[in-house]
């Protein structure tokens, strides 16, 4: 008579969590200033608070408009073309042009958490 239904909401949960976070790596904890400079040439401030070898997340006073481009100035690998991903209270997800090779990266990594 009664046909019992089953269902398993941690699959559904899991599936709308890998579609909402759409970072292609994980991201590093790092605290380090940076420099970075806008569409206008200006240069600005950063607070990289996280990074991976595809982009950061940092916080930064200007406020900068979704898809702005960006020169980030980072140690070992020199100024990186990048693209902003979004901009929210005071923070900003940027998305570099080209991710970062592995042996630069982890290098790169250590001076910044050398300076932090």
């Amino acid at each position: 008579m009664g046909a019992s239904v089953s269902y398993q909401f941690s699959s559904i949960v899991r599936a709308t969590a890998v579609d909402t976070d759409r970072r292609t790596s994980d991201r590093d904890e790092v605290h380090y200033r940076a420099r970075a400079f806008g569409p206008d040439a200006q240069p600005h401030t950063l607070l990289i608070v996280n990074i991976s070898p595809h982009g950061l997340m940092a916080r930064c006073d200007h406020q900068f408009a979704e898809g702005a481009r960006l020169r980030v100035m980072l140690p070992v690998v020199g100024a990186l073309p990048a693209e902003i991903r979004w901009s929210l209270g005071g923070r900003i997800g940027v998305s570099f042009d080209s991710a970062v090779d592995l042996a630069s990266y982890y290098e790169l990594l250590a001076q910044m958490l050398k300076a932090g």
